[in-house]
This record gives C-alpha cells, structure tokens and sequence, in this order.
C-alpha cells in the first residue's frame, strides 16, 4: 500500500505578491493529489482571507471528505493554525499546545488515519503537523513538548508515524534529537544524516530548509521532492513539500 503526503504552510493564501488567492493554492494541491495533506497558516474567519475557512474551502474544492483543524492563534477578528485534509477517515484528532514561555501561541495537530488500500487492506498512520517558533531554544522545548505527549510517546516503534510541517529550523539543530531519541528518519535530506534537506523557503529563491517531512515505523520512502511548479514561487513565501511512501 502506497500513500502520498504534502506539507505545504500557505501563507494564509496570501502570496509574495500580496494578494489573496486561494485558488493558487488550490491549484497546486491539486497537481501533486496527495492523500494526506499538512497545511500551516491556514485561517478561519479573518478579514485578510475574506473571512473565510481556509481549510474547508480548500478540502471543498479538491475533494477532501476528512478535515481536521488546530486553531493556534486568536485574532482580533478570526483565527489560524494547521490543518490536515485526507482521503482516509480520521480515527481521532488533538492539537497539542506547544507554546512556551508566553511567546506567540504553537501548535502540532495530531490526527490518527486509517490508510485504506485497493484490495481491501487496511493500516493506522499517526500524523503529526507542526509549525515550531522562531528561536532555537524555543523549538528545542516545543520539540521536546511534542516527544513526551501522550500521543507520541505511546506510539510503538514499528507503527508508521509521519512528523512534519515548518520547523523553522535553519540549520538543522533539532535533527539530532529527531533522529536520534525520536528515532525518526528524513524523507527530505537525501543523502541521509549528513545530507542537507531541500531548500523551501523563499518560495522564489529557496535557500532555508524551514520545511521538513520525518517518518518512522513500518514506512518506506519511495520519493520525496519540492514542488517544482511556477505557481509555487509566488502563491506562497513557501514552497510545498511532496513525498509518498509505502506501507510494509
């Protein structure tokens, strides 16, 4: 059983042009037809996004029947935060708070999948979508938040489990910890530990590898690649992430 995965953190839908357009973005999702779709900064009810709810306009659009999403931060008017849209029923769903030190609230939306294959096969996948913050010490502890939630932590090692979304993490500080005590492996550095992950951002001149996707358990990776449409450089100030994988 194979499934394919995009993390993608949209900007709002607000491009490096300024402009709102949502149908960028729906037009991008649409090119890849990933099953499992991690989105950040997705917004709900905000006079910037016409207040609109980004995630079910979005998951409308392309056919999602499985939405789930984790509201962050709270707006004057409206609110943001991650969303997971799937092909696959979602068993269950919880936003893990992540917010230290009283900084700008964070998240890492937890959403367990029920992969459904096309001989009847079935397998659970555990998602975990995050957006970390902009200090390194502040995404050490937001990462060290997520590995000892409940979620996480009783996980058994063999069962598939994807990590991904915008670490934020310029130069790959929280890596060790990743691979090391998670036991997780990079589906986005190609060349393994000592290789550096694809570049995402700025969308139009990528240079910071602020993106990432980690696996571990019963998967293995069979691709994994930035987007490589025109679209993308100007839809979002990132560039969506693509990989699939196959359940052993």
């Amino acid at each position: 059983m194979r499934f394919r995965i995009v993390s993608y953190n949209i900007h709002r839908a607000i491009g490096v042009d300024r402009r709102f357009r949502p149908e960028r973005i729906a037009r991008i999702l649409a090119h890849h037809d990933a099953d499992v779709v991690l989105l950040q900064e997705v917004d709900e009810g905000a006079p910037r996004s016409r207040e609109m709810d980004l995630a079910r306009e979005l998951a409308g659009a392309l056919g999602y029947k499985h939405v789930a999403v984790g509201h962050n931060v709270t707006l004057r008017k409206g609110r943001y935060g991650n969303a997971t849209l799937c092909r696959f029923p979602i068993l269950r769903e919880r936003n893990i708070d992540l917010t230290v030190w009283g900084r700008k609230r964070r998240g890492c939306q937890h959403t367990a999948v029920l992969l459904e294959g096309p001989g009847g096969g079935r397998n659970a996948l555990d998602v975990f979508n995050l957006h970390l913050g902009l200090s390194a010490r502040e995404r050490e502890l937001q990462l060290g938040l997520l590995l000892r939630s409940r979620e996480f932590t009783e996980l058994p090692p063999y069962a598939p489990t994807i990590v991904a979304g915008d670490f934020n993490d310029w130069r790959s500080r929280l890596q060790p910890i990743l691979t090391g005590a998670a036991a997780l492996r990079s589906a986005t550095a190609p060349h393994g530990f000592f290789g550096r992950p694809m570049p995402t951002y700025p969308s139009f001149f990528p240079r910071g590898p602020l993106d990432r996707i980690y696996y571990r358990g019963r998967l293995r990776p069979v691709f994994a690649r930035r987007c490589r449409l025109r679209l993308s450089r100007v839809a979002s100030d990132h560039l969506p992430l693509v990989a699939e994988f196959a359940v052993r």
